[in-house]
């Protein structure tokens, strides 16, 4: 998942999505008030978070400074100065143009960018009851500032004259790409409307920014206050080694006298469902893991879930759309929630036929074992005899490969493979502070020039506070607006598991592919090459902006990595081909599984935000509307309504989850041009991947772009192959150049045909 903030709600997600600042932070008053709101002024002593960021590679975020009790008073003074900002482009007496309309924009909010970007890290990363205090306050308010801008007549009779007349001011394709963008977003944001309902869209926008903020703050209480205490070693039984160290680390870190603790986040409780021999304890785990947000009391969030659906309803209504769906999907590939539909219920239903096929097997062996005849699997089963499935027809023991995945040996790898593919090179940096000790950082340069294009801040480890899942963020976008050469900071940010101080990490298979997968991302916005930075690197529509990091994935599995990187944790031998052949034949491998609970959390997603302005009942929905869909009773959706933040911490991928199989496809097709030419390290379709997807960022038309670089339409084919699914019927009729979908479907294929499982991991 690329940079998302859940604190910040929808003014985050607003101004992001416009560019104006990158970021988007608070405000109280009226949507087009002419002056900056009262009580929002620069402090008079001078503020760590409020100053230009100095030091070395052209500044960095200055972590060692932060205080809590800035975050407040430097936000306001912040959206102060961006608000004067604002007002004096839209009140400027001079006729609109480019640059003092558009261009200025771009200029604008510097300050509360770099204060939001500290902001955001802390309420994603170091998150505590101080902090989430000034969340609850700000997440209003922030939505509010964001409406003063996208809500200004003034300011918008301007952006709309320049947009009206690109051609006769003869701006450049970029510049034209720009316009159109915020002319757009301006659009979508209720530029058009009239007061009243200005009025309410505003208000709309602050009740749900705080609702989004306690859906957050739940999960997150739910995650951090909720364990499974392991109390002998008999409760150890079956989890391996690497396991037991970081269960007996967590239990030492809580203090915790018992012989382990699973802690409720998926980097430790997909393992243990996995490994340990304690059904009853499996079940309890899977429970915990899957009933976040949904345990009645305090930190339930069924109540908010209804209420933000039927405020999103009425903000369609409001814009002009016939749903919440319609609104999010118009400023995508897809363009409309019946093309994304489509291509869910074609990979749907041979998805759900292997989960019938991966069961029986699981019954067979399990019966096999001693199993009584009337023994049923469970969801808490189903990870637990997948495992065994593999292990007897495969020969295959996931805790085998895992001693070959050492997570700095898998770094490295990626870093190899960002020099093969992108010229890059990686020098670990110690002159800058970071925000927790865990965190690494490295300078990123062109290896032919030696030109420094960036950093890349690496945060590898749970801990509490810090949000579950893997992400990247951007803190600087890369540009080179009037002229001045400005280069990107990203970050990547993972949840594993510490185990014994001084011993390598060991990480699965899947973990790796996320890593790798986060990585690609990075990649994305350290590629950009772009003059305004409201268009750079991930700035682009919600159902592309995984196709970088899913095809990245592909590149794991390649002999060059495998053999340089997979290398025994305590021999250093690399992982044998004996081995990698076993990975090869079982890659599509409970592919069924994999497939059908990411697809159900993106159904379920899709249809909840096609419902209108029903009054919805979450459990009853999700329940209901799996049924409907012949769920299989032996998983469940990859994200549960009650906890599923993607959808309902901000408006991020509300109505949007299905953007991970979309990208997924173009990845899969994308992948298919090296496999067809020279392989995985062909250097012509590798230089055509950077000019075309890597460096564009948002300067052209994705849909264009991916036909520059693939000479084509993408194709669904790809991805059937990779996961085993069969092309027959309707799958083999409608693929990606079909109408509906055409120029912006999604897909994905492996040369060693591991299973790439972003689409359903997120």
């Amino acid at each position: 998942m690329f940079s998302l903030f859940p604190s910040s709600g929808p003014a985050l997600t607003m101004l992001a999505g416009l560019g104006l600042f990158g970021a988007a932070l608070s405000a109280q008053g009226q949507p087009s008030a002419p002056n900056p709101p009262t009580g929002m002024q620069r402090p008079a002593a001078p503020m760590p978070l409020l100053q230009p960021w100095s030091g070395p590679h052209g500044g960095v975020p200055p972590f060692d400074q932060v205080n809590v009790a800035d975050f407040k008073p430097a936000l306001e003074a912040g959206m102060a100065e961006s608000m004067a900002e604002i007002n004096a482009i839209a009140n400027n007496p001079a006729a609109p143009t480019f640059d003092n309309t558009i261009a200025a924009l771009e200029r604008s909010g510097s300050t509360l960018d770099r204060v939001e970007t500290v902001y955001g890290i802390w309420g994603t990363s170091l998150n505590d009851a101080k902090v989430a205090a000034v969340q609850a306050e700000m997440a209003p308010k922030l939505a509010a500032f964001s409406d003063q801008i996208t809500q200004n007549a003034a300011l918008f009779k301007r952006i709309e004259a320049v947009y009206n007349s690109m051609a006769a001011q003869k701006l450049t394709p970029e510049q034209q790409r720009l316009t159109e963008v915020r002319y757009k977003a301006f659009v979508r944001a209720g530029a058009k409307l009239d007061a009243p309902a200005k009025a309410r869209l505003s208000a709309i926008n602050q009740e749900l920014a705080g609702l989004f903020n306690k859906f957050s703050q739940n999960v997150l209480a739910d995650e951090a206050d909720q364990t499974l205490v392991l109390k002998t070693e008999q409760d150890l039984s079956g989890l391996p080694a690497s396991l037991r160290d970081g269960a007996k680390a967590a239990a030492d870190t809580r203090k915790v006298d018992a012989a382990g603790v699973i802690t409720n986040t998926r980097s430790s409780i997909d393992p243990f469902l996995t490994y340990s021999d304690q059904r009853p304890l499996r079940e309890k785990a899977w429970r915990m893991f899957t009933n976040r947000g949904d345990n009645g009391g305090s930190h339930d969030n069924n109540a908010l879930i209804t209420q933000i659906l039927q405020l999103r309803a009425e903000r369609a209504r409001l814009l002009g759309y016939p749903t919440h769906a319609h609104l999010r999907l118009d400023n995508t590939m897809a363009k409309t929630p019946e093309a994304a539909m489509q291509l869910m219920e074609q990979v749907w239903t041979p998805a759900v036929a292997r989960v019938h096929e991966e069961v029986a097997d699981m019954l067979a062996l399990a019966k096999k074992e001693g199993a009584p005849a009337d023994f049923k699997i469970e969801p808490w089963d189903y990870a637990y005899y997948a495992e065994k499935v593999r292990k007897e027809r495969y020969d295959l023991d996931q805790n085998e490969v895992k001693q070959y995945l050492q997570l700095d040996k898998m770094r490295e790898g990626m870093f190899w493979v960002a020099g093969e593919l992108f010229g890059f090179s990686f020098v670990p940096v110690t002159d800058v502070p970071v925000f927790h000790p865990d965190v690494r950082v490295w300078q990123v340069n062109d290896k032919a020039t030696g030109k420094q294009v960036g950093l890349w801040y690496f945060d590898p480890y749970a801990r509490p506070g810090k949000k579950s899942g893997a992400w990247m963020n951007a803190y600087r976008r890369q540009e080179r607006l009037d002229g001045k050469e400005v280069t990107t900071i990203v970050s990547n940010n993972s949840n594993f598991v510490k185990g014994k101080p001084g011993e390598p990490v060991l990480i699965s298979w899947t973990d790796a592919t996320t890593l790798f997968h986060e990585f690609g991302h990075a990649l994305h916005g350290l590629s950009s090459n772009v003059t305004y930075g409201g268009l750079s690197g991930t700035s682009v529509v919600r159902d592309y902006v995984e196709f970088p990091s899913q095809v990245l994935e592909n590149w794991l599995a390649t002999p060059e990595v495998l053999n340089r990187f997979a290398l025994h944790y305590q021999t250093g031998k690399p992982i044998p081909q004996v081995l990698v052949d076993r990975i090869n034949k079982a890659s599509t491998f409970n592919e069924g599984f994999a497939t059908t609970e990411f697809l159900a959390s993106a159904l379920v997603d899709m249809k909840l935000h096609l419902a209108g302005d029903q009054k919805i009942d979450p459990d009853k929905f999700e329940r209901e509307t799996l049924a409907q869909l012949g769920m299989p009773s032996e998983l469940v959706m990859r994200h549960r309504t009650p906890q599923f933040n993607h959808v309902f911490s901000s408006d991020g991928y509300s109505a949007g989850y299905y953007s991970y199989l979309w990208s997924v496809v173009l990845a899969a097709d994308a992948y298919s041009a090296f496999t067809e030419a020279g392989g995985p390290y062909d250097p012509a379709v590798a230089a055509r991947l950077r000019q075309h997807v890597f460096t564009v960022g948002n300067t052209v038309d994705p849909a264009a772009g991916y036909r520059a670089f693939r000479g084509r339409d993408p194709k669904i084919e790809a991805l059937m192959q990779q996961r085993g699914f069969p092309m027959t019927g309707a799958a083999a009729a409608a693929t990606p150049a079909a109408p509906a979908v055409s120029t912006e479907k999604p897909a994905k294929t492996t040369k060693v045909k591991t299973k790439v499982k972003a689409s359903r991991r997120k």
